[in-house]
């Protein structure tokens, strides 16, 4: 059997990432012992209808979170016990939300620093109530092979070495968390192993005791001896050892208490538990408690390193009594590992995973990115700017300061084209409806396409079409594309003409031709412009055109030069969202002067024929 917790044992915890923590420790020892993990619910108001992602071997079991302990077990009945994972200024409400609830039975608190009146109070309305209370500041409660509460047993491998996923012959009662992992282990080389542990937590102001764990464990038959670890500070150790001689009792009490080094310090000093100080007359001290365990005839080892082989004399003693059966285990090899993480298996070159995708221009899985092998600190370090980082991710290779230069004018002299055009004006329309940043200039980018900068990836396609297969017939190539495709794209304007030329165009024409960049492509496209504005002034070489030309020669993929468009137009975009917030503008609708309706005039509806 066990105390408190079994195989039954379901829980709702109390708390946030803390307590999730908690339930994920629980879930490992469900895994390794078969068992139905014992977490139904979660409370924490902040996330109430979500859940929490609870690893159970290889799957992830969904949680609920629910907005009170009320909520939890409305939605689980089944739920019976509750586990306190917040702070002390809340531990109070918390606790005693889970106690007045008729489904809850045991409630313990892993919660630190409970004031005194709240405690004294939790001592009062849980007596009241006829539920068990344990904490403040308690690990939790360990049943070997039935049920964890908390994160009490540690690691997943020390479960497997202290033989928790199947119950011995010992219990445990102690204060402090850590120790109560070093009993059960201890209890598990020298002996069978452990039935229940209890962690009562070290707090000054404990809300329960071991009398009252003691008693259950006299009731339990499969507990045949309890060892009970104290410190100095406090009176359970003294009340226990009352209880173990106030009459003859069926379990074997061994009782260990830290703290004789108190001996050699002041009086009153404390140590990690706000409990663990002897007082100013030597009152709660290590010896005195020690000695009255030994007075009430409980087995009390001359110092913590004798614990061992006390626990493996006791154990022997009730072996041959025939009070303990020797228990066959299960050898450590046999028992089941916590599935590895994918990344740890690969690191190890255990398995072969395919990959979901492939990158081949940046990584950033060291401590900084690295744009094709060149650690972004080192390209800031060295002068390099945001123009050679386009010319890294976009086109593979490092520009040299020229081609990085012409990269810098494009992206300056395509930044913005005013409110009116379709990507500014949709930015426009959505910053005065209220909506945010991203989404507003998603809404201005979505508009890029084959007739709002779509000429530029066009003219690229074209233009190195008519490089290749018309190079010295500009004739030959305008009357491929009148026939086949159309208007030649990147040629022509609705305004510009050459008597009013395109700045924009001029200045990057001007910029290529004084650093003495290689433009095949650009200088074909100038003798189309020669042909066609023979024929119209405004069937000029456009801005679209142009950047098409440059970025070809600079060795860019024609799909690639639309996120030239895309980029420097999002930099406007961007200005014009700040802009109309700035303003405080208002929700825009279409003045009905600028629509033609088209539409029937009014007319009658005909009676529907049945």
């Amino acid at each position: 059997m066990s105390i408190i917790a079994d195989e039954k044992t379901r829980v709702v915890i109390i708390g946030g990432v803390p307590g999730v923590n908690a339930a994920k420790r629980m879930a490992e020892f469900c895994y390794l012992a078969s068992l139905q993990c014992h977490v139904t619910a979660f409370v924490y108001p902040p996330d109430a209808g979500k859940t929490a992602e609870i690893p159970y071997g290889s799957q992830f079991l969904a949680v609920p979170i629910y907005k009170s302990v009320k909520e939890a077990t409305d939605h689980h009945p089944e739920t019976n016990t509750a586990l306190i994972y917040i702070g002390a200024n809340r531990a109070y409400a918390a606790s005693m939300e889970a106690l007045e609830n008729p489904n809850i039975k045991f409630v313990s608190m892993i919660t630190e620093g409970v004031p005194e009146k709240d405690a004294k109070l939790l001592i009062k309305n849980s007596k009241r109530l006829g539920k068990i209370l344990n904490g403040p500041s308690s690990i939790g409660v360990f049943s070997a092979g039935k049920c964890r509460l908390g994160v009490i047993g540690g690691e997943y491998t020390n479960l497997k070495l202290s033989k928790l996923y199947r119950p011995g012959s010992f219990g445990v009662i102690t204060k402090s968390g850590g120790l109560s992992n070093e009993i059960m282990w201890l209890v598990s080389q020298f002996a069978d192993g452990v039935t229940t542990t209890i962690g009562v937590g070290g707090d000054a102001y404990p809300v329960t005791d071991f009398i009252t764990y003691l008693d259950l464990f006299e009731k339990d038959p499969e507990t045949k001896a309890v060892i009970i670890v104290g410190e100095m500070g406090g009176d359970l150790e003294d009340k226990a050892a009352e209880w173990y001689a106030a009459k003859p009792r069926r379990i074997k009490l061994i009782g260990v208490v830290s703290g004789y080094c108190q001996e050699k310090l002041p009086k009153g000093m404390k140590f990690g538990h706000a409990g663990a100080k002897e007082g100013l007359h030597g009152e709660g001290s290590a010896r005195a408690k020690s000695d009255k365990l030994i007075k009430a005839g409980a087995i009390v080892p001359p110092t913590f390193g004798d614990l061992g082989p006390t626990i493996k004399q006791l154990y022997e003693d009730l072996k041959s009594a025939g009070q303990i059966k020797p228990i066959e285990d299960v050898p450590f090899s046999q028992l089941p590992d916590l599935p590895r993480k994918v990344e740890e298996v690969i690191g190890k070159g255990e398995v072969m995973v395919q990959p979901l995708f492939k990158t081949t221009i940046s990584d950033d899985r060291g401590d900084e990115p690295l744009y094709c092998g060149y650690p972004a600190s080192d390209l800031i370090n060295k002068g390099y700017d945001i123009s050679h980082v386009i010319g890294i991710l976009w086109n593979k290779k490092l520009p040299t300061d020229k081609e990085a230069e012409v990269i810098k004018r494009i992206i300056m002299l395509s930044a913005d084209h005013g409110p009116c055009v379709s990507g500014a004006l949709g930015t426009i329309i959505a910053a005065c409806a209220g909506i945010g940043l991203s989404q507003s200039v998603a809404a201005g980018l979505i508009m890029i396409g084959p007739r709002f900068g779509g000429a530029v990836t066009d003219a690229s396609k074209w233009f190195h079409y008519g490089l290749v297969n018309y190079p010295n017939d500009i004739p030959g190539f305008l009357e491929y594309m009148k026939k086949n495709v159309g208007p030649v794209p990147g040629i022509g304007h609705r305004v510009k003409s050459l008597r009013n030329p395109d700045k924009r165009v001029a200045e990057l024409k001007k910029c290529v031709k004084d650093l003495g960049l290689r433009s095949p492509h650009l200088d074909y496209a100038l003798a189309v412009e020669a042909v066609t504005t023979a024929k119209k002034d405004t069937l000029i070489l456009n801005v679209d055109g142009c950047i098409a030309c440059v970025l070809t020669d600079m060795g860019f993929a024609a799909d690639s030069l639309n996120g030239f468009f895309i980029l420097a137009r999002t930099i406007g975009m961007i200005g014009h969202w700040i802009d109309q917030n700035r303003e405080g503008s208002r929700l825009i609708r279409m003045y009905n002067y600028l629509v033609n309706f088209a539409t029937p005039a009014r007319r009658e509806v005909p009676e529907r024929k049945k």
